[in-house]
């Protein structure tokens, strides 16, 4: 592996909060050796990405970056996943979601998860990605927290919500396991997983454990 390896990981929106909080979620991703780990703030993102609207404003501008900054791997921190198969035809170098990929580490925890939504208009965007991956039999919920991306990053009553939606899946749903449906919610991962007593994925640690293994196979 090359000394100067990196993985970039884009936040497509322009809250520097929710970068702050991916470094901060990241920080022990930092491997003695290993490639560096860059967090970014697209600056020409939306405050908030919470339409279709908003995730298609993001697509040429993040491929844009993926060329320009020439990252060993790329991680695009958004649940909507914007721009990846843009980006990915902009690099040879390995792209990947924090949806997909987060999905498929709660597939790798537990029989059956649950997505937590930012807002109930997220949904469907959730559920119309999973019958894509061809896992939705395994899906036993997705429900909103019904606040902001930037609420979630910063608003100290968000963990509340978050357990409040997090027992309902479990509890109500069957939710074996549960995937984080935003970027901004990376510092609550741990404190949530210890309340509820289940596997909680931040899909941004999954995506960067696979990009770190696929770099480290080179």
């Amino acid at each position: 592996m090359s000394t100067d390896a990196r993985i970039l990981v884009v936040n497509p929106n322009s809250n520097e909060a929710v970068t702050a909080g991916l470094a901060e979620a990241l920080a022990g991703y930092a491997l003695a050796g290993g490639p560096r780990i860059d967090c970014m703030t697209l600056a020409e993102g939306p405050f908030n990405i919470e339409t279709q609207a908003d995730i298609e404003s993001v697509v040429l501008p993040l491929a844009r970056l993926v060329a320009r900054e020439k990252p060993t791997a790329t991680v695009i921190a958004c649940f909507s996943d914007p721009g990846v198969q843009v980006c990915r035809e902009a690099t040879r170098a390995p792209v990947f979601g924090m949806r997909e990929a987060g999905i498929l580490a709660a597939l790798a925890r537990a029989d059956r998860f649950g997505i937590i939504a930012v807002q109930t208009r997220s949904i469907r965007r959730h559920l119309r990605a999973v019958r894509e991956i061809g896992v939705g039999e395994r899906l036993a919920g997705d429900r909103a927290l019904e606040i902001t991306v930037a609420q979630a990053a910063s608003d100290t009553g968000a963990f509340a919500r978050l357990v409040e939606v997090g027992r309902t899946l479990r509890d109500v749903d069957g939710a074996e396991a549960l995937v984080l449906g935003c970027a901004g919610m990376a510092r609550h991962r741990a404190p949530l997983e210890a309340e509820l007593g289940v596997p909680v994925i931040d899909p941004v640690q999954a995506a960067v454990g696979m990009a770190l293994a696929a770099v480290l196979a080179r």
